[in-house]
């Protein structure tokens, strides 16, 4: 494989000291996995969000873009205008949807490759499938639009972070919408379910049971459209019972209610500002 000479890359087998202190693991596991614990490490209970931070027409270049926080996780995504699907021998009636979603190098403990490995390639699918149901594809036949969604920073939750950043830059580029697609992710480990886990959550939630006899242990992540009270997507993995996956549904229905709100306040703002812009630019 050729060399980039304008890229510095650093070594591509490199690993950080840090994933060999099993402090961190063992923090999680006697502050969250305990049932004597009402609380996380990091503070929070079981069933609340971290933090969450949205924004939009954040990149120039695109048609419409998102960017967004939820806790450590940091995921940028773009959308660009529609264009005549590439190799397409007849006429398509609906128009496509071309999802891509990519962690940057610098997003992990360990360094990714730029090119696409096989999970980012299956949450790609994910994602087109989960923006697919929201989206009037009739308005457009025989065009796509291409998504692009960059995790920055994977705290945990990136998959569903990247959706509703993802269905906010939909929005703000002006796709004909069916409504905002939300998501989140939960985290099963025994009779613990924890809601937005981070990345130390999720890989002990994905690891086997020490003890070989756990039957319910994995991450389920859920995209949904609240306002017609639809279900887009549901991704799961992990070894669960259907007892804990259909507490997990009713977990989720309380999840979207809250997050809906927080993205039309934002696509909200960001009208108001085109239409009202403030006394300095006015000036």
């Amino acid at each position: 494989m050729p060399i980039d000479q304008k890229r510095i890359n650093g070594p591509d087998a490199s690993t950080p000291y840090n994933i060999y202190i099993h402090s961190e693991v063992k923090d999680v596991y006697n502050n969250v996995i305990q049932p004597n614990t009402t609380k996380r490490h990091d503070g929070r209970p079981n069933n609340e969000l971290r933090n969450i931070f949205v924004k939009t027409n954040v990149i120039s270049q695109a048609k419409g873009s998102a960017y967004i926080e939820i806790g450590s996780t940091k995921v940028i995504c773009s959308v660009f205008d529609p264009r005549e699907v590439p190799n397409k021998t007849g006429y398509c009636v609906q128009g496509e949807l071309y999802c891509e979603f990519k962690y940057a190098p610098f997003s992990y403990c360990k360094r990714k490759l730029h090119q696409q490995d096989a999970e980012e390639k299956e949450y790609s699918l994910i994602l087109q499938r989960a923006l697919e149901p929201a989206v009037c594809l009739q308005e457009f036949p025989n065009f796509q639009v291409d998504v692009y969604a960059t995790i920055l920073d994977n705290g945990g939750s990136a998959l569903a972070a990247a959706i509703m950043a993802a269905s906010l830059a939909l929005a703000n580029a002006g796709v004909p919408m069916f409504g905002l697609v939300t998501a989140s992710t939960i985290g099963i480990w025994n009779q613990a379910y924890l809601v937005d886990p981070t990345d130390k959550e999720e890989s002990f939630c994905l690891a086997k049971s020490m003890s070989g006899t756990l039957n319910n242990h994995g991450i389920i992540v859920q995209a949904a459209l609240p306002q017609h009270g639809q279900i887009s997507e549901m991704f799961m993995v992990g070894n669960m019972d259907m007892d804990a996956i259909e507490h997990s549904i009713d977990l989720f229905q309380n999840i979207h209610k809250d997050l809906c709100p927080i993205l039309e306040q934002c696509l909200v703002k960001t009208v108001f500002k085109t239409f009202h812009p403030n006394r300095r630019d006015e000036k």
